[in-house]
């Protein structure tokens, strides 16, 4: 029979070190989860910006972006091409809220910054819930002004933006998320 000893608990209690962080290069998910908040970032910028500021997307303006937006906006996104004052507080969300999360988690992909795994999980359930239910709803269930003509396309465009926060919400499924692969 073996006693347990203050000294001897100590040992223990010493033995269960957290492990160390691996490599970004021994995590291929995060070099994918990199690159994909990267683009994300350029995207906030170009297409979630304009609404949230109001700046009109027509054919003919002098700004590049609400071209780029009305181009697409008036082929498969008819919600988008005149978004109400809803999806204006979402679009605002992504563009002055979510995009220096983007920044932020990119740096922690990096770094591996363990602590982003909870304002992770809580991003992906924001973008999940509070964005994609209400306009994949409208684009697809709305009134027929507002859904799109092409939801193929409409989803090859706007499906990243909702299964990447998806995979990111399994992968920061447990704490210390960068102490293994997935």
């Amino acid at each position: 029979m073996t006693t347990v000893t203050p000294k001897d608990d100590k040992l223990t209690a010493s033995a269960a070190v957290t492990p160390p962080n691996l490599t970004l290069r021994q995590r291929p998910i995060d070099i994918f989860f990199l690159v994909m908040f990267s683009l994300f970032i350029v995207t906030c910028i170009i297409s979630d910006a304009i609404p949230t500021l109001g700046i009109p997307q027509t054919a003919t303006t002098h700004n590049l972006f609400a071209q780029w937006n009305y181009t697409y906006s008036s082929q498969y996104d008819p919600l988008y091409e005149n978004p109400p004052i809803w999806l204006r507080f979402i679009t605002g969300t992504s563009a002055f809220i979510y995009l220096p999360f983007y920044v932020l988690l990119n740096i922690c992909l990096v770094k591996g910054y363990n602590w982003i795994q909870l304002p992770s999980v809580i991003y992906a359930t924001m973008i999940i819930s509070l964005t994609a239910i209400p306009i994949f709803g409208v684009e697809f269930f709305g009134d027929a002004a507002q859904r799109t003509p092409q939801p193929i396309i409409f989803l090859l465009y706007n499906g990243p933006y909702v299964l990447v926060p998806l995979l990111l919400l399994i992968r920061m499924r447990k704490p210390m998320p960068f102490t293994r692969k997935f």
